[in-house]
């Protein structure tokens, strides 16, 4: 069975680090703002393409796992906090026969949010997010 884990939080929550006890192949969109040192350089007016790069990626993936039956699992961690941000998502797993499981990751364990989100902007994040029980 393929699987698509779409792990949502707010920035600090823990995403990332549960996506790689998760194993699969991971991706976020946080990764399109990592340089060639791999310092992460966050740019506001890219984030348009940096969604689109990683929308990609994944559906790269997807046709890579269907035609060679390698590693079924994808693991995307991205803040998610709308229902639409995880559409592009849900669509191609359709598309490609993924069984989807939506985690929200809760900051219970006074994780840090490393890349300096203004606490502005994580009350944003945070009054906007939709939880879908059904």
């Amino acid at each position: 069975m393929k699987n698509l884990y779409l792990l949502r939080g707010l920035p600090g929550s823990g995403k990332s680090t549960l996506a790689e006890q998760l194993g699969g192949t991971h991706f976020e969109t946080d990764k399109y703002f990592l340089n060639e040192n791999g310092e992460y350089k966050f740019d506001p007016t890219k984030l348009k393409n940096a969604h689109n790069w990683c929308q990609g990626e994944v559906g790269n993936a997807m046709i890579l796992n269907h035609t060679t039956g390698l590693n079924k699992t994808i693991v995307i961690s991205n803040t998610f906090t709308q229902e639409w941000e995880m559409q592009p998502y849900l669509d191609m797993a359709k598309d490609w026969g993924y069984r989807v499981f939506s985690i929200i990751v809760e900051n219970r364990h006074g994780g840090v949010n490393q890349h300096g989100v203004p606490n502005e902007k994580l009350q944003q994040m945070n009054d906007r997010f939709e939880i879908k029980l059904k």
